[in-house]
């Protein structure tokens, strides 16, 4: 009996020795992996910001972690981000193939396509379409604008008490999107609108959750029926219903006379040859990967920017007199108006900097046999750029790991962008819809604040600034209280 046990040890001994996972040459230093696990038990998977933090400490701003046997570099700090992403960005400007959120698009769409003819020929036609339907120009300040009213309104019903505004911000992020792609808004309570809104905030939290790191860890428990497999179910029905919206909008498209992104898309598509990366299925795709894009992150930074305004009473009301001063007269803002409000444009930033809405943002991974900051790193590996590492630098803030508008403030009071300020990631693969993003918390927030006072409820206790984690970060849930400004009365 003694005897079989040895034999047994001595034979899972050879078998962690024969498959035991070796750095190659010149790899970075980190931590010493498992085999079969890799690092897996020395993360937590729930949230693992502050063991990507203590693991940067110990060994440096570019360290290694294995997920199961697939070796990957997180990047830490302002100087290792930018000479990956930006000076060498030809190298660093992949997308991982084998992971769950590669897995659930399936190559399709522009976020998680690898670089290449595809992702070149999207991306270019995406920004131009976007440029030319408006993006810094008019017309997309009245579509914004437009769905503005629909948030007054529905705040003006609720003066006077207060209201949860998770699902607020949501929804008109997300209508914006669809007057982008569509033309076409959505009611608030329309069922379908409700339905796709839930289903993209239950992926972005599966996407970087424990059982995404399960799947992309250990392949042999792919085929389970464990819970990752709602993320492949979630977006299969997003596509039929993206294929829904597609054939009915066709109804009403007059071709070669364009009036939106999906017309713009659906023209391209007959112009170009039997063969281009240019098709409906790809269409379907990137019409998911834009309304993602455009509504996750401009709500929960609109939610982070009117949680420290209800908790920072001070800071709201100097706000307010900016805009009051500026807009006098005036029936709305227009984005302009952003260069005469230097102190609401550093309250803008500043709840950028501080929601910090997608903390290692979209995976990357080398396109060749590379090098950085002195270490060797083979062609496919993949990369995690650390943006929240960057956000609260030491070095870089004048106050990293507090609320503070003077972080983009100089010494006379006008608006100054830090060069570290990267909550859209930088280089080739910066975030599409930047601009818009820009545009939508300008011109939303100024509206609001010009028409609302915020405060925290005497009876919500006390304010909890812990963020929830996912691939984006969103606030804790809270209520707001609402007053109808004075001013707006006399409006």
């Amino acid at each position: 009996m003694l005897g079989s046990l040895v034999l047994v040890w001595i034979f899972i001994c050879l078998l962690f020795l024969f498959i035991r996972i070796q750095r190659p040459k010149n790899f970075p230093p980190g931590p010493r992996p498992v085999p079969v696990f890799g690092n897996l038990f020395q993360l937590n998977i729930t949230n693992p910001l502050k063991e990507f933090e203590r693991f940067a400490e110990r060994y440096g701003s570019v360290y290694s972690l294995y997920f199961g046997r697939r070796p990957a570099v997180v990047l830490t700090g302002f100087k290792a981000i930018k000479e990956a992403l930006v000076t060498k960005a030809a190298d660093f400007s992949g997308r991982p193939q084998n992971l769950l959120v590669s897995h659930a698009t399936e190559g399709k769409g522009v976020i998680m396509v690898d670089h290449g003819l595809q992702w070149k020929e999207h991306r270019r036609f995406a920004l131009m379409t976007l440029r030319n339907f408006g993006l810094g120009k008019q017309s997309m300040e009245d579509r914004i604008l437009r769905e503005t009213k629909h948030i007054v309104a529905l705040l003006e019903k609720n003066a006077g008490g207060s209201m949860n505004p998770q699902t607020l911000f949501h929804d008109a992020a997300s209508n914006i999107i669809y007057l982008v792609l569509f033309g076409v808004r959505h009611d608030y309570e329309d069922n379908m609108h409700k339905e796709f809104i839930q289903r993209f905030t239950e992926n972005a939290k599966i996407a970087n959750g424990p059982w995404a790191m399960i799947y992309d860890t250990l392949p042999i428990v792919r085929n389970l029926p464990l819970p990752f497999k709602k993320a492949f179910d979630n977006v299969q029905k997003l596509k039929q219903m993206g294929a829904q919206m597609i054939e009915k909008h066709k109804a009403t498209r007059v071709p070669g006379e364009p009036k939106n992104f999906v017309d713009c898309y659906l023209d391209e598509m007959e112009k170009t040859a039997h063969g281009s990366s240019f098709d409906e299925t790809q269409l379907v795709n990137y019409v998911l990967d834009l309304h993602f894009a455009g509504t996750d992150t401009t709500s929960n930074t609109l939610l982070t920017a009117f949680l420290y305004l209800t908790t920072h009473p001070d800071i709201q009301e100097k706000c307010q007199q900016e805009i009051d001063e500026v807009l006098e007269g005036k029936a709305h803002a227009s984005y302009e108006e952003r260069h005469n409000m230097p102190f609401t444009q550093a309250v803008i930033h500043e709840s950028q900097r501080i929601a910090n809405t997608v903390p290692l943002s979209v995976p990357h991974c080398t396109t060749k046999d590379t090098e950085l900051m002195g270490y060797s790193i083979p062609k496919g590996t993949l990369i995690i750029p650390n943006l929240s590492s960057v956000l609260k630098e030491e070095g870089q803030w004048k106050f990293p790991h507090e609320f503070n508008p003077a972080n983009f403030l100089n010494e006379q009071g006008q608006f100054e962008k830090p060069e570290a300020f990267l909550p859209f990631s930088a280089g080739p693969r910066v975030c599409l819809g930047e601009g818009l993003a820009r545009m939508e918390l300008f011109l939303i927030l100024v509206t609001l604040l010009r028409r609302f006072q915020f405060f925290w409820p005497e009876d919500a206790g006390e304010p909890d600034f812990t963020p929830v984690y996912g691939i984006t970060v969103t606030p804790q849930p809270y209520r707001m209280g609402i007053k109808l400004r004075k001013l707006a009365r006399e409006m």
